[in-house]
């Protein structure tokens, strides 16, 4: 599917638990047939509404490309499946799989002879406070500002022992089937975290940083021919700039945070790219 005549739109953060949310999500459509929809995490927490949102955007949009958020990964009571870690991840891809939407674990698509990267990676608490050289320290730290991010109650990572292991297996095997890509290969990444630390400078509380990307992807958006990355979970919209790479912070975010421009935003077209400037 090289040749694809409409556009490649992003979006992220769509938290479909909240009615407003809901609502938003069951309005969005393509303008064009050929729209594909990058979707980077945190849709919701229990399968079942993940798998109603993207069934209603898989039948409206002509492809669209999934990366698992950490909302996705929790396990709570209040879902039918308590399926923990590595085995819901699994469970994801398999619904992601009857529906047709491209998953971390399917061959990469190409729209446009761009290849779309979905990531699955988490995070390792190596985006750590100043002063810190340790997870347990950084830690320490954001709970002495009362900062502590739910996944620690409800985000597994069985069978591995720690989520910053099962980070580090996700990088190990990533970093190699992007290494065996084709030479010349421009890529999209799209990953529910930032790749590179900066973004998450401007949050209101820095220490909640660490449950926000790993140290190790730094390089990634340079290493490889990245014509853009796309990302969420801060609930920071917004177009930077790393490097001469652009990327895009693509969140719809919780009701109290998107009323305070009036409404929810829709999907950001990530390419043809038009600069706003």
């Amino acid at each position: 599917m090289d040749a694809v005549a409409g556009r490649l739109l992003a979006i992220s953060d769509l938290h479909v638990t909240y009615a407003e949310n809901r609502a938003h999500a069951e309005t969005l459509r393509p303008g064009h047939p050929d729209d594909w929809l990058l979707v980077a995490g945190d849709i919701a927490e229990r399968v079942a509404d993940v798998e109603w949102t993207l069934s209603l955007l898989a039948d409206r949009f002509a492809k669209v490309v999934w990366a698992p958020g950490n909302h996705e990964l929790w396990t709570q009571t209040n879902d039918a499946e308590q399926v923990r870690g590595v085995g819901r991840y699994d469970r994801l891809v398999e619904v992601c799989r009857g529906l047709s939407v491209v998953t971390p674990e399917d061959p990469y698509v190409r729209w446009n002879g761009i290849t779309i990267v979905p990531l699955f990676i988490g995070y390792d608490y190596t985006f750590r406070p100043a002063g810190t050289s340790t997870k347990e320290e950084a830690l320490d730290v954001a709970r002495n500002a009362g900062v502590i991010c739910t996944d620690e109650y409800r985000l597994f990572p069985d069978p591995y022992p720690s989520r910053d292991a099962w980070c580090a297996a996700r990088l190990a095997s990533t970093r190699q089937r992007l290494d065996s890509l084709e030479a010349g290969a421009r890529v999209i990444f799209v990953n529910h975290y930032p790749l590179v630390r900066e973004p998450t400078r401007v949050l209101r509380y820095p220490e909640f940083a660490l449950w926000c990307g790993t140290e190790h992807t730094a390089d990634w958006h340079t290493r490889y021919d990245t014509v853009c990355m796309v990302y969420g979970h801060l609930h920071i919209p917004r177009t930077t700039w790393y490097d001469g790479v652009r990327f895009e912070e693509v969140s719809v975010g919780y009701p109290r945070e998107w009323r305070r421009f009036g409404a929810p935003p829709g999907p950001r077209q990530i390419l043809p790219y038009a600069d706003p400037s």
